[in-house]
């Protein structure tokens, strides 16, 4: 067993086990043998399966026949490889059993509901939140060879970038900017979808649920800010009213003789109505004059007294 030298003990020890490896390389000759062989081997395959559909006429019709629809394509393997690097469809064409395999996608938007999600916000709100996602597919072949399952992995990272996006947003944000949310949950969903060939049209937030707790809360400060709206708006009505009765009083004062008006024509408003009593106001000068006879008799009757 050699020892290493104080030197190479100071050495990385990743640079003295990457020189001990060699990386070996398949040598030409014997891919070159490989492809022979696989090649000869797919042409006996196909051979066999052409003679057998012969022999098989006409009921190997049922197999070899498949018929695309207008809105869907087809993506056709042979011995597990990509036969042409397109889709077929739609229409007619032919197969060989036992050797090619068809994988039929649906080019039509496709919809879905992301489950509720229990979203903890920004300020620490725990909500509920779900949503609406639409998608379509535009690449076929992508969709097939580089998603194993295009729908199952749509709808978890719909569900995924759901709440990480109204993570980092407020409850009153998210009651409020709502078609600001879609659009960026849309934009990070699209970025990842591409390259799958899924194109997501829309997302649209369906119910944002709050706890019994929050919404009785919100209920009371709704409720005592518009009493509070209330009472200035009656508040700046009393001062405006106060003001005109102000410049009635004015008026009316420079001419008596429109006080009596006044209550004539309070007097024809209440016998309109059919009332049994009807209240005579009179005036205060009337009462005055009264008072003042009043007085000036008892003086009268003292003086005539004291005589």
């Amino acid at each position: 067993m050699s020892r290493r030298t104080p030197h190479e003990r100071h050495r990385p020890l990743s640079n003295t086990i990457s020189s001990e490896i060699e990386i070996t390389k398949p040598k030409e000759e014997n891919s070159c043998c490989n492809s022979c062989g696989s090649s000869c081997l797919k042409g006996f395959l196909t051979a066999v399966a052409v003679l057998l559909v012969i022999c098989t006429f006409p009921l190997s019709l049922w197999f070899c026949v498949k018929i695309v629809r207008e809105y869907e394509r087809a993506v056709l393997f042979r011995l597990g490889r990509l036969k042409k690097k397109e889709t077929f469809g739609p229409g007619l064409f032919f197969i060989l059993p036992c050797l090619d395999e068809m994988v039929v996608t649906d080019l039509r938007t496709v919809s879905f509901d992301v489950p509720k999600q229990e979203v903890l916000t920004k300020d620490s709100v725990t909500v509920n939140v779900d949503a609406v996602v639409y998608y379509n597919i535009y690449s076929p072949l992508d969709a097939t060879c580089k998603v194993k399952n295009y729908d199952t992995s749509t709808r978890l990272l719909a569900a995924t970038t759901l709440r990480t996006i109204l993570g980092t947003k407020s409850l009153t944000e998210i009651l409020s900017e709502r078609d600001t949310i879609s659009h960026d949950i849309l934009h990070l969903i699209e970025s990842a979808t591409t390259a799958w060939g899924i194109k997501v049209e829309r997302l649209e937030i369906k119910d944002v649920i709050l706890p019994k707790t929050l919404q009785r809360a919100m209920a009371a400060e709704a409720e005592a800010t518009r009493e509070a709206r209330a009472k200035v708006i009656a508040a700046d009505g009393e001062l405006k009213a106060s003001k005109n009765l102000k410049e009635a009083s004015d008026v009316i004062s420079e001419s008596p003789a429109a006080l009596q008006l006044r209550f004539l024509q309070t007097l024809t408003h209440i016998s309109a109505e059919k009332n049994s009593t009807i209240i005579f106001p009179l005036p205060i000068e009337l009462m005055r004059a009264f008072g003042n006879w009043n007085s000036t008799c008892q003086e009268d009757h003292v003086v005539k007294k004291t005589n």
